[in-house]
């Protein structure tokens, strides 16, 4: 009778314990969303604070400086003594040559490495090289900048006798030596993807295998190649350490790429390392000059989305 009662009073408790359990599991259950939903907000947060910093900080700038010149001037002299001129067309230029010749460079070599990778190489020797290639997205753009300065820019100095020291042409094709693996590396996953019926099928039909590959597989995965080379893009246009170590300090409005630049990032790490004051006009320059990037960066950012949307294969 005795053990009746002890066993009836230890099922009691078992059941008392699986169900304070099972209340504590539905507790973890509803939290564990709404942690989820606060962590994800801190990157959503975050973005509207710089857009809303920079909006703020570059209407002041505005306050200061007419649109007008700052949108079609072709001189760039905020540290003038006399007259300060604030026309960002110079630092474009220097931008867009430097991300010109990256793009020449690279958009070549990282699709001819995808295919090999992807149609030619064996899995050992893919798994050899494709890690080498990512390595080099991980060596420090500062290392890279003094690679251009000491390395590649005297040994184009002896192709080209007028080059100077500073100039577009160096930081452009260590940058696009930088971007090469992104492109090499996003290009082959997305022709990796393609189906293997869609490559044998091309080959029964007696294509061969370069026709296989240029004309079969490279179509296919043309919305991930796209979207490879314009976030590859997006990278030079961001670009800091290599074009301030190696391009100069000398915005300039036009297409010669022998001589010194300065790109949009550079003259930002120029003020930004204390040559001006709070409050002045040149330091909300650095805001103004700030926001245009973003504006380059979410319009190649658009252009990806929609040339992925338009050129997207469904398998």
């Amino acid at each position: 009778m005795a053990q009746k009662k002890l066993t009836g009073q230890s099922s009691v408790q078992e059941l008392i314990a699986k169900s304070s359990g099972k209340k504590q599991k539905k507790i973890i259950e509803k939290m564990i969303p709404v942690i989820l939903l606060l962590i994800a907000s801190v990157s959503v947060l975050t973005t509207f604070g710089i857009v809303f910093t920079l909006i703020v900080e570059t209407g002041i700038f505005f306050s200061k400086v007419r649109i007008t010149d700052f949108l079609f001037g072709t001189e760039w002299f905020p540290f003038a003594n006399t007259q300060q001129q604030f026309g960002i067309l110079p630092l474009i230029a220097g931008t867009l040559k430097v991300t010109l010749i990256a793009i020449i460079v690279a958009v070549p070599f990282g699709i001819a490495s995808a295919v090999f990778l992807s149609e030619y190489a064996s899995d050992n020797t893919r798994r050899i090289i494709k890690p080498i290639l990512e390595v080099l997205a991980g060596i420090p753009t500062i290392v890279y900048g003094f690679f251009a300065l000491t390395f590649v820019t005297p040994l184009l100095q002896q192709l080209i006798p007028g080059l100077k020291i500073f100039n577009a042409l160096s930081p452009g094709i260590v940058v696009g030596i930088m971007i090469l693996p992104m492109i090499a590396s996003l290009s082959e996953d997305a022709m990796s993807s393609v189906p293997r019926s869609i490559r044998e099928g091309a080959l029964a039909m007696g294509s061969t295998k370069l026709e296989v590959a240029l004309k079969v597989v490279l179509p296919a995965a043309l919305s991930g190649i796209i979207a490879s080379i314009v976030l590859a893009v997006s990278r030079a246009i961001g670009e800091t350490m290599i074009v301030s170590l190696a391009g100069g300090s000398t915005p300039k409005f036009d297409f010669n790429v022998t001589d010194s630049i300065q790109t949009m990032t550079a003259y930002i790490v120029q003020v930004s390392s204390g040559d001006a004051g709070y409050g002045t006009t040149i330091y909300y320059s650095i805001y103004s000059v700030g926001f245009t990037l973003f504006l380059f960066t979410l319009l190649m950012n658009y252009i990806a989305h929609v040339i992925s949307k338009k050129y997207r294969e469904e398998y």
